[in-house]
């Protein structure tokens, strides 16, 4: 009869004799250097022994993914977006003309309508010094831990420590779910869940259609909630923490506003990946071309992910925080 202390003996020498393979194979000091991707091939082994080690990934609920599509007035021109209680929105009785020079009830004929607002350019950045809210991710597979740690940072809630990220790794058991991560660990699920738990509650999983639909959607949570977005880039393989932008157009205020780059933390930085190339300084202004290459539509290599697949998907603030 294999008993549960015998399986966790069993799968522990099975974990130390995949560890002593991928050293073998590779050499300790090829590891140490990264030569031709030796420290991330052991960083993804040592993450599979993890995983074969925590068992099967549970079957259990997880925050949905809210599908997001852009209506089709984002097209025009002269959209303006008009949001209940709004001051700052055109006035709604602004068209409306009196008939036979008998007033409508409530309008006044003589009220000057409110001007349409003026399409200017806007530069937002929440995070004035990034690199105080920089963490770099320890393990090579930690990008999700390392990406809640630096959106915690930003809202006071956590230092950058590595023992805060180690502890936040550690964690990840509660939150993971197989719906959310058919390899376990770390979804963008499980990152809202993780943010609730310390304290930065209202966190969404969006999917959008398009990526400038997901640009213009994580800019105006942005501006709304005074809070930072995470991208999933990387075909969802990665964490960007996205911090403010550039718009040629107030989102908020204009529905059709180009989004032209993103301030990004990247907890890449400062090691340089195989496919994707170097990574960037803290608060990098990512512009178009880089998010084109960067932020991709998800794509995971486990398996069908039918409310993810082909779309752009990111975690979205939803409630206001004051610093």
């Amino acid at each position: 009869m294999i008993t549960r202390r015998s399986r966790r003996r069993r799968n522990a020498l099975v974990g130390a004799v995949i560890i002593g393979l991928v050293v073998a194979v590779v050499g300790v000091g090829a590891i140490a250097t990264d030569t031709l991707g030796a420290g991330d091939l052991y960083g993804r082994a040592l993450a599979k022994v993890d995983r074969f080690l925590a068992g099967p990934v549970p079957d259990r609920s997880a925050p949905a993914t809210v599908r997001i599509t852009d209506p089709p007035e984002f097209g025009a021109d002269d959209e303006v977006l008009v949001e209940p209680g709004d001051s700052a929105a055109p006035d709604a009785t602004a068209h409306l003309a009196p008939s036979d020079g008998v007033s409508s009830p409530g309008v006044d004929p003589a009220a000057t309508p409110t001007p349409k607002p003026e399409r200017l350019p806007i530069d937002v950045d929440i995070v004035k010094n990034p690199n105080k809210v920089f963490a770099h991710e320890i393990e090579v597979t930690w990008c999700s831990s390392a990406g809640v740690q630096m959106t915690l940072a930003v809202l006071g809630l956590v230092d950058t420590s590595h023992e805060q990220q180690v502890e936040i790794q550690s964690r990840v058991r509660r939150w993971e779910s197989y719906r959310d991560s058919h390899n376990g660990n770390w979804g963008p699920s499980a990152m809202s869940l993780a943010l609730d738990a310390y304290g930065a509650s209202g966190y969404e999983v969006h999917a959008y259609d398009s990526r400038q639909g997901a640009m213009r959607g994580a800019a105006r949570a942005i501006q709304k909630t005074n809070s930072p977005a995470i991208l999933l880039t990387w075909r969802g393989a990665h964490t960007w923490i996205m911090t403010g932008f550039r718009a040629d157009a107030d989102p908020s205020v204009f529905g059709n506003a180009k989004i032209e780059g993103a301030y990004i933390l990247d907890p890449w930085y400062p090691d340089i990946s195989s496919i994707w190339g170097p990574s960037d300084p803290p608060g990098t202004f990512q512009d178009a071309s880089e998010l084109i290459r960067n932020y991709l539509p998800w794509k995971r290599p486990e398996g069908r992910y039918a409310d993810r697949d082909g779309l752009f998907v990111a975690v979205i603030p939803t409630i206001r925080v004051d610093r």
